[in-house]
């Protein structure tokens, strides 16, 4: 069957639902509802087949994707009466009054939800106007890799708000030409070839950028592609196609499609500078330059420790003609 340019990753799409143990359904399903969605008005010949691809796909995912697609469709004033049928949903009225949500419950306070403490010198350093040193850095990057994946949505954020100095801007074609071979990358799964051309273009050392792509939360991930400026929809083929473990999940690509729309650049763009100034720290650790006094000091400390007997102090060991000291 030929496809429409309607639905451009179909193919990738099916040949990734063809492997053994990926169960490829809810994704197919909500990226076929994104597409139709994007688009205004369609003809009868797309609306046909987004009736035929999708009514087959409905009975088979899980609750949980069938309410994201039903709440999609629900708003969306193109959508084909059978797929309404389907979904339980019913057709809008221009006299009809939209009922309001229940308001939110505002969460509690950061200082009811935990008790007060000390601020690490790292989290001092961030709410200061001083320069992100080696040591802070690594630290940042310590407690946002060691953080749950609503703490590290709350760093990002505030990071925007800093005065740290950000890592300067890719260039623009070298940043684009590194999409595009991001995206080919992950779009054959081949992750190795991915993370090199990521520390390539990010200016990241190969363990940094490893331990970026291996992150199955997926936050740092968001963050790096944003520092590149990637698209978002770009970025949401990176999730579907790189990693099962999260293209897999709709629950997963909805929460970082979410983050990357509302993360700015300034804090991807900081969250790099930590990144490169956090492997300076752990070479100087692991190299650490000689002084110039050095072998003063080494001298000092073998003099302090040398016995301080002076010649002729000892008492003398006489000895007899057999050496026995008799």
């Amino acid at each position: 069957m030929t496809i429409p340019p309607l639905f451009p990753g179909f193919d990738g799409l099916m040949m990734l639902s063809r492997r053994e143990g990926v169960d490829i359904r809810p994704t197919l399903l909500r990226v076929l509802t994104d597409l139709y969605v994007q688009t205004s008005k369609h003809s009868a010949d797309e609306a046909r087949q987004f009736v035929e691809l999708t009514s087959r796909l409905i009975d088979e995912v899980d609750d949980a994707t069938r309410a994201v697609v039903r709440a999609r469709l629900a708003i969306y004033p193109e959508t084909p009466a059978e797929i309404m049928r389907q979904l339980g949903l019913r057709p809008a009225r221009p006299d009809q009054r939209i009922p309001l949500a229940e308001e939110i419950p505002s969460p509690p306070s950061e200082a009811a939800a935990a008790p007060a403490r000390s601020l690490t010198e790292a989290e001092k350093r961030m709410s200061s106007n001083l320069a992100m040193q080696p040591a802070d850095a690594a630290q940042v990057c310590d407690m946002f890799f060691r953080a749950s994946a609503a703490e590290r949505v709350s760093i990002l954020h505030s990071l925007a708000e800093t005065p740290l100095k950000a890592a300067p801007r890719i260039p623009e074609l070298r940043a684009a030409h590194s999409i595009e071979a991001l995206e080919m990358a992950a779009w054959v799964g081949d992750i190795e070839s991915f993370t090199l051309e990521l520390g390539e273009t990010l200016i990241l050392p190969a363990r940094m950028a490893a331990q970026i792509v291996d992150d199955l939360s997926g936050e740092p991930l968001a963050s790096a592609m944003k520092a590149l400026g990637m698209r978002g929809l770009v970025f949401e083929r990176v999730l579907l196609f790189l990693r099962p473990e999260i293209g897999t999940s709709v629950n997963s690509v909805y929460r970082l499609s979410r983050l990357y729309d509302r993360l700015s650049e300034r804090s991807a763009l900081v969250m790099l500078a930590a990144w490169r100034s956090s492997t300076m720290a752990v070479t100087r650790a692991k190299y650490r330059p000689a002084l110039y006094d050095d072998e003063r000091q080494h001298a000092r400390s073998a003099a302090q420790t040398r016995p301080t007997v002076q010649p002729g102090s000892a008492s003398p060991v006489r000895t007899g003609t057999d050496g026995s000291g008799h």
